[in-house]
């Protein structure tokens, strides 16, 4: 089936089911508040249990998920662009906790017709992954951006997908954000969960900042994390292939498979500025002050080098 055939198939999918979609409510597990359609589904979830040579890709929403799932799929289709825009890149590489009204497939559904190695996207935190992951010793990727920008797209994104709760005026959303009653809970557990694991677990912990500053030398990062070994001519186009504005156009990486009852793109588009510091569009210098007060009450335990600007 070509890429153009499989995003139709997803997208009349979401349209059958588009009068199913609704703000979802969040009902917490061990904790973390999740979709309640995920939540009902958990021990399924939990229960998963992957190929040790399936590779995740773990991230806090709006971190930069896409665009590393993008990278690995080229990585591991030697720069092929064509080989990835086979599907959309729900179906090359399923989210796996997510879980939608029928007919749309669950991430699940999608994994079980696939095979091995699979590019595994999840938004869980650590204490949350299906534990079969660890005791395979899977690869597994983490992007972490920084609280301020993160906060920011997820604001845009929960405005414009009709799936998540009603975010709400941007003043309360940060509140939200702050205490951690967004969907798939709070960012300070999420980045310090795997940022404490990383050395035990064999986890490669990038920064979006970084990724956004030097880009090849994140990509080669990547590459010899997952044992691979491609030209410098390849590594370029991947690169290349892999900028926000190429990304942005391509229909097999921008989300434009998923329609408007879905992901209202009217209000934000999916792929919205991909940028380091827009932050400072958005915070008042009260609210910033604010924010930073308590991030320093959140994160004094750790030391992780967050940056909230490119100089």
């Amino acid at each position: 089936m070509s890429g153009k055939e499989e995003e139709l198939t997803y997208s009349e999918a979401i349209e059958m089911a588009h009068e199913s979609i609704t703000r979802f409510p969040l009902i917490p597990i061990q904790g973390v508040p999740l979709m309640s359609l995920i939540a009902s589904d958990w021990d399924t979830v939990w229960a998963f249990r992957p190929d040790p040579s399936d590779i995740l890709i773990a991230t806090y929403p709006k971190a930069g998920t896409t665009w590393t799932q993008e990278i690995v799929d080229l990585l591991l289709h030697n720069g092929d662009a064509e080989a990835c825009r086979r599907a959309p890149t729900p179906m090359r590489s399923p989210f796996l906790e997510i879980k939608s009204p029928p007919p749309i497939p669950s991430g699940l559904d999608l994994l079980k017709i696939m095979t091995p190695p699979r590019i595994i996207k999840t938004h869980l935190p650590y204490q949350l992954v299906p534990p079969a992951f660890w005791e395979n010793k899977c690869k597994t990727i983490y992007v972490a951006r920084n609280a301020k920008d993160n906060l920011v797209s997820y604001f845009f994104f929960d405005m414009m997908n009709k799936t998540q709760p009603e975010p709400g005026p941007w003043d309360g959303y940060i509140h939200k954000f702050i205490q951690g009653e967004l969907s798939w809970g709070s960012w300070y557990d999420h980045v310090k969960g795997y940022w404490r694991e990383k050395e035990r677990k064999n986890i490669l912990f990038l920064f979006y900042e970084e990724m956004k500053e030097n880009p090849r030398r994140e990509v080669v990062r990547i590459m010899k994390y997952l044992d691979l070994s491609l030209s410098d001519k390849i590594i370029d186009e991947i690169v290349e292939l892999t900028s926000f504005k190429k990304m942005k156009e391509n229909p097999m990486a921008n989300y434009s498979c998923i329609p408007k009852p879905v992901f209202d793109c009217s209000i934000s588009t999916f792929m919205r500025k991909g940028e380091v510091g827009d932050w400072r569009n958005h915070f008042t210098p009260e609210q910033s002050k604010m924010f930073d007060e308590d991030y320093e009450r959140q994160m004094k335990d750790v030391n992780i080098p967050f940056k909230t600007d490119l100089i």
